[in-house]
């Protein structure tokens, strides 16, 4: 049953399909020609589309992380007070980022496998009591699968207050759901490469409308690499204010070009189909899913085996038929596995993994479930094709 080839299902980083290799493989040319300037020129508005955004999206060469740092350091002043949504491990490190800084982080606590709870939010905004300058928000949390109501939150924080920003985390989702930064009232958007953009790590995107443009030229907070504003000035001019990785910015545009091919609706309904299908099929194996499906990220799922289980299934999978999947972190370590549905992925992928985990399973348990993960999966994605 071993693969030749490895299916790579962690949430990050994903399978990098066969052209945006090819096409980050050619020769190399100078980030200050006329054929890079035509490249970043048109990967940068390609983008606006997986954005939902209005203006060109901003290119960082560096990871996800960076992108976090970039949209704190360029929207909030020293002594400001922000709001920061913790609901695991990516939210915690919005919360380390702002302690780095002379900030007044005021912290959200969201248990972490639940989505934040509309009313609850509200209620705490209305405590505190001070002048909030922005709120930042995982739209995955990562480490849990939570997709959190992005749509509902926005509208939520511009009712209490129009002038705050609201910054949203969509390193882990943004490439396979639906986003439109006016609708969502999102001024500050960010991702990363080696997630749903289906791209080696080592690039960070930053979407961004009017108003927070206007905030960047603004804001006094020390930045120097990170600094948006000079982002902002390339792109007008076709470049980049530092060197770029020009391999990766090629992969970007053949990204675009792939899921226009595909057309973005498409690459929706696929990841959605995906997630579906192994939810359900994880169900019908008695696996307890940490996350409601009210809240389900169509990009990962984080489900809980008995305890005795989890080492086993994820050394298995990867020692006997080459799938590797993901364990949870901090305190989730060792109690939750972690399976990715992104980027490079199909309904076909997905099933590889249902059968080999009942494989696994039937084993650890000494009674067969051979065929009930299957059979559900094929239901659900029945209904679809």
């Amino acid at each position: 049953m071993y693969q030749h080839d490895s299916l790579l299902l962690a949430p990050g980083p994903t399978t990098v399909p066969r052209e945006i290799l090819e096409s980050m493989n050619q020769p190399m040319t100078g980030h200050r020609t006329k054929e890079f300037s035509q490249i970043i020129h048109q990967a940068s508005r390609d983008l606006q589309t997986i954005f939902g955004a209005k203006h060109p999206v901003a290119i960082l060469t560096s990871s996800g992380t960076s992108a976090l740092e970039a949209a704190m350091v360029n929207v909030a002043n020293p002594e400001d007070d922000i709001v920061i949504i913790v609901s695991g491990a990516f939210g915690d490190r919005f919360r380390k980022i702002a302690s780095s800084y002379p900030f007044k982080a005021h912290i959200f606590e969201v248990e972490w496998g639940k989505g934040v709870d509309l009313k609850e939010f509200e209620t705490y905004l209305n405590s505190l009591n001070v002048d909030v300058k922005a709120v930042f928000t995982q739209f995955c949390e990562t480490s849990t699968s939570v997709k959190h109501p992005i749509n509902a939150l926005g509208k939520l924080v511009k009712q209490f207050n129009p002038d705050i920003y609201f910054v949203v985390d969509g390193v882990s989702i943004i490439g396979a759901v639906e986003v439109d930064m006016e609708q969502d009232n999102i001024d500050v958007l960010v991702s990363g490469s080696q997630k749903a953009i289906m791209l080696p790590p080592g690039a960070a995107f930053v979407a961004y409308n009017d108003r927070a443009i206007e905030r960047f030229k603004e804001v006094t907070t020390s930045r120097f690499y990170l600094d948006l504003n000079k982002y902002i000035t390339s792109l007008n001019d076709d470049s980049t204010p530092f060197t770029p990785a020009v391999s990766l910015i090629r992969g970007v545009q053949t990204y675009c070009d792939l899921i226009q091919e595909e057309k973005f609706e498409n690459t929706i309904k696929r990841h959605e189909v995906c997630k579906t299908a192994v939810r359900e099929s994880l169900k019908a194996l008695d696996m307890e899913l940490l996350v409601e499906d009210e809240f389900a990220s169509p990009t990962v799922t984080a489900f809980v085996p008995n305890k005795d289980e989890v080492k086993t299934i994820k050394d298995e999978l990867l020692n006997r038929f080459n799938i590797t999947i993901a364990g949870g972190q901090q305190h989730l370590k060792g109690t939750i596995l972690r399976v990715g549905h992104m980027g490079k992925v199909s309904p076909n992928d997905m099933l590889q993994f249902i059968s080999a985990l009942e494989i696994i399973l039937s084993e650890i348990r000494e009674q067969s479930v051979l065929g009930k993960g299957v059979s559900k999966f094929q239901e659900v994605v029945n209904q679809y094709v």
